[in-house]
């Protein structure tokens, strides 16, 4: 079996460490022999992965010179950006769509997705971490679609999720207000975060400043768009960064 996740520019100085915990769709092998039984129309959609994240992930990465980890395999599978113990961590009826591959999943099935998948990837996350020591900034990157079923249109092309621990997050929100054309949700189009998730476990659980970025998904739907908004996010990251690091008492 390959590793369940794929690091990228590992050697990279910067103290950003990216983290793409729904990069794909991909069902591996070891899981319902590679077939959840949905169509492809299903799996194409925002319920299997987070569309254009991993693009934008990987540009973000170029850019700022940071190392990165995407997972390879979906979060139907099973979700890494969920505690081990969290009632969603395997989920069987997905935005409306029943998950045939998972129906019948039992405790004993969910323990091996674990063991085989959603472990092996944090801890791949933590080593990248701890090889920067204390100076290493956690950041997911996360996409969303631009409307749920029998729910309004979300509005916001950028999301901003944080919860106490705002040092790195109230700059950025600085940064991106100062931008006139952007729709900017706080803590939208979720809340910031659930016990035992991505950020929760690498950032706050280790006092680790933090940035959890959600973008709406028809915008980074295809590599023109992963480009542009890989370029624009970049910049106002690092300069958060700085204003961040400059905050902090001497």
């Amino acid at each position: 079996m390959t590793a369940p996740f794929h690091i990228i520019n590992s050697d990279g100085a910067a103290p950003w460490v990216l983290a793409c915990d729904h990069a794909t769709n991909r069902v591996p092998p070891d899981v319902a022999e590679g077939d959840l039984g949905l169509p492809p129309a299903d799996m194409s959609r925002h319920i299997a992965f987070d569309i254009g994240a991993a693009g934008v992930t990987r540009e973000l990465s170029r850019l700022l010179g940071a190392p990165a980890i995407l997972s390879d395999f979906s979060r139907l599978v099973i979700d890494p950006n969920r505690g081990e113990d969290d009632p969603t961590l395997l989920m069987k009826l997905y935005d409306g769509t029943i998950i045939p591959g998972n129906r019948h999943a039992d405790a004993e099935e969910r323990a091996r997705r674990v063991a085989l998948f959603h472990r092996p990837y944090h801890e791949a996350l933590a080593g990248l971490l701890e090889a920067r020591g204390a100076a290493s900034v956690t950041c997911g990157i996360h996409s969303f679609t631009p409307q749920l079923r029998g729910r309004p249109p979300r509005p916001w092309q950028i999301g901003v999720l944080f919860e106490e621990d705002r040092r790195l997050s109230d700059p950025f929100v600085a940064r991106l207000r100062a931008e006139p054309d952007l729709c900017i949700g706080l803590n939208e189009p979720y809340p910031g975060g659930y016990p035992g998730d991505t950020m929760d476990r690498h950032a706050r659980a280790r006092g680790r400043p933090s940035l959890l970025i959600e973008i709406r998904n028809d915008l980074i739907s295809d590599e023109v768009g992963q480009a542009y908004w890989a370029a624009r996010l970049a910049p106002l990251m690092q300069a958060a960064l700085e204003d961040a690091n400059h905050a902090q008492p001497a």
